[in-house]
C-alpha cells in the first residue's frame, strides 16, 4: 500500500532545489530574508557552503537545554548531502531511543534514502516492563497524565521546547533543510509528535504517529470528544497515521482515560478540519488495511489514515519482536510508507 512512486519525483527535485537556500549564508549586512528574496544580491564569493559536522552511522549528540546536556541518539547515512531531511523518531512510554530505533527500523530507511534519523529520550522515568540498558522513559505530553495515571511535576522538562532544541542542534550540525523536518513516534511517542505539531507547526512539515495520533487533549466534560482549544496550530501540517482496530493500549474507538480519550477517527477528522480539508475523502482497501486520504486541504497538505483491521498495538512491518501484541505483518511497511509521505510533503521554503 505504498504511496505511488510518481508522487516522489517532483518532491526530490524540490528538496534538491532547497539545498542551496538552506546552505548559503547571506552577504554581510543582509538579512536571510533579503538574501533569499534577491539571490543575485548575494555574490557567490561570499556564500559559505554548509558542512555536515555529524559523523556517519550511529552516534550520540549532546543537546543543551535549560542548563542540562541531554544525550540524543542520531543516525546519519554514509552519503549524506547538505540540505537533507530530518526525521524525529519518538519512543513509546516505558521505552527509550535505542529501543525505538529497533522498533521503527528507520536507520535502514535513512541510509537508503539519505536523511537523518533522530531518537531523543523523554524526561519522565517510567515503569519498566523489561530490563533495558538505557532506561525506561515517557514523554511530558502537554496537559495529560502518563500511562501510570500521574501528571508530570510542574517543573518537569518542557518536551515540546526540548524537541525544538533537538531540531535546532541537529539541523545546525547536519545541514538540514528546515522545510524538510518531520516527526513520527510510537504510542506515547505518537502522542508527543502530535503535540509538537499542535504547538510548533513551524518546526515540522508533517507527522506520522503510529498507534498514537492525537489532535489535542480530550475534553474534560466528555473524554470521547476533542477539546479544540488544546490544538490550534495556526498553519497546515500534513498528517499520516497507522492504527489497529484491536489496539489494547490506545483503543481505536477511544476510552475514558484522559491520557487517551477520543477515537482515532475523531483525531483524523480533527486534523482534517485544522488543515481546512474538504469533507470528501478517497478510500482504498487492500486486505486488512483501509487507507483514507483527504487531499483537498490548505497549502497542499494531506491527512491520511491507515486503519488495520484486527491489528493490536503494533508498528506495522517492524522487525522488532512485538509478539506480546500479536501479528505485525499486515502488508504495509509503516517506516517506508511514512518516508514516502514525508518526502512528498516537504515545505516549499525552508522555515
Amino acid at each position: 500500500m505504498a504511496i505511488p512512486a510518481r508522487r516522489l519525483a517532483p518532491v526530490a527535485i524540490s528538496l534538491m532545489g532547497l539545498t542551496l537556500a538552506a546552505c548559503a549564508a547571506p552577504a554581510e549586512g543582509e538579512t536571510p530574508a533579503t538574501a533569499s528574496a534577491d539571490p543575485a544580491a548575494t555574490p557567490s564569493a561570499t556564500a559559505v557552503a554548509c558542512e555536515v559536522e555529524l559523523p556517519s552511522g550511529e552516534s550520540t549528540l549532546a543537546v543543551a537545554f535549560d542548563g542540562v546536556d541531554y544525550d540524543v541518539r542520531v543516525f546519519v547515512p554514509e552519503a549524506l548531502e547538505p540540505g537533507s531531511a530530518l526525521v524525529l523518531d519518538l519512543h513509546g512510554s516505558s521505552s527509550n531511543g535505542v529501543q525505538q530505533a529497533e522498533v521503527s527500523g528507520l536507520d535502514a530507511v535513512a541510509e537508503a534514502e539519505g536523511f537523518i534519523a533522530v531518537q531523543p529520550v523523554g524526561v519522565i522515568e517510567a515503569e519498566s516492563y523489561a530490563p533495558m540498558p538505557d532506561g525506561s522513559w515517557a514523554w511530558n505530553v502537554p496537559g495529560v497524565p502518563t500511562t501510570a495515571g500521574e501528571y508530570p511535576a510542574e517543573d518537569a522538562r518542557d518536551d515540546v521546547a526540548f524537541l525544538a532544541a533537538v531540531i535546532d542542534e541537529v539541523s545546525a550540525q547536519g545541514c538540514v533543510d528546515r522545510g524538510a523536518v518531520f516527526a513520527t513516534g510510537y504510542s506515547g511517542g505518537g502522542r508527543m509528535a502530535s503535540a509538537l505539531a499542535c504547538e510548533r507547526p513551524d518546526l515540522v512539515a508533517a507527522i506520522a504517529p503510529v498507534a498514537g495520533l492525537r489532535a489535542g487533549r480530550a475534553a474534560e466534560d466528555d473524554l470521547l470528544a476533542v477539546d479544540p482549544g488544546t490544538c490550534e496550530p495556526g498553519e497546515p501540517v500534513s498528517v499520516l497515521t497507522f492504527h489497529g482496530t484491536a489496539d489494547v493500549v490506545n483503543p481505536y474507538e477511544g476510552n475514558d482515560d484522559p491520557r487517551w480519550g477520543y477515537s482515532v477517527e475523531s483525531a483524523v477528522a480533527a486534523w482534517g478540519d485544522l488543515n481546512s480539508c474538504a469533507s470528501d475523502a478517497a478510500v482504498e482497501t487492500e486486505g486488512a488495511v483501509t487507507v483514507t486520504t483527504r487531499s483537498s486541504c490548505a497549502d497542499g497538505v494531506e491527512v491520511v489514515g491507515h486503519v488495520i483491521d484486527g491489528a493490536s498495538h503494533i508498528w506495522p512491518g517492524t522487525a522488532a519482536d512485538q509478539s506480546y501484541f500479536g501479528e505485525t505483518e499486515w502488508g504495509v511497511d509503516a517506516s517506508q510508507v511514512m518516508w514516502e509521505f514525508f518526502a512528498a510533503h516537504a515545505r516549499a521554503a525552508a522555515a
